[in-house]
């Protein structure tokens, strides 16, 4: 399954909510519910998404959701706040920041389970730079977007950092036969300011 082209009208309404929202936030003020309304239906229609911070091209936060349960605008909106304040491995924005903050949004397909009997099969059927793998191992999971792949290109680099992520061993995805789903994505980020 691959994700239906957003219009750069939707794409350019998304990254303005993203703004919104990360400006408000590194003000220290609370979002107020979002009027989705006047948006265009594509974007007040399900959607999940991954909202990604940057600064000076370095991480400053991502966060998003797997799977649809709000509109795609709501879905960035709550994102973008929480990629500013809420990701764990980061300090909260602060509003002298947001004029170096580029924003990437990442609009996902629906997960699917990727069937494989052994490691080197599970190998051979990830597709780097294509999909976005979840790794799920009870009640633990953890995902990287595809653009990961840029920076660990090797496949079992890949797992061995997502497994990692997962709070497991590197090696757990050589050891025991993990749940993996993968996902394709969309991306997009404003123009550089």
């Amino acid at each position: 399954m691959t994700v239906h082209s957003l219009s750069k009208m939707e794409q350019d309404c998304l990254l303005d909510i993203a703004r919104r929202a990360i400006s408000l936030a590194a003000r220290g003020q609370r979002l107020p519910p979002l009027a989705i309304d006047s948006l265009p239906d594509r974007v007040k229609a399900p959607g999940a998404s991954f909202v990604t911070l940057t600064e000076g091209g370095d991480l400053r936060g991502c966060v998003g959701a797997l799977e649809a349960y709000q509109s795609l605008a709501e879905d960035v909106w709550e994102h973008a706040e929480a990629a500013a304040i809420h990701d764990y491995r980061f300090p909260p924005l602060q509003e002298p920041e947001l004029p170096g903050v580029e924003i990437e949004i990442s609009y996902l397909t629906p997960p699917v389970p990727l069937e494989y009997d052994t490691p080197a099969e599970l190998l051979a059927r990830l597709r780097p730079g294509v999909d976005g793998v979840i790794l799920r191992d009870g009640f633990h999971r953890a995902t990287f977007l595809p653009q990961v792949w840029e920076k660990l290109p090797d496949p079992e680099a890949f797992l061995s950092h997502l497994c990692e992520k997962m709070g497991a061993r590197r090696d757990l995805w050589r050891q025991k036969r993990l749940q993996v789903f993968t996902y394709q994505v969309e991306s997009f980020e404003e123009a550089r300011r």
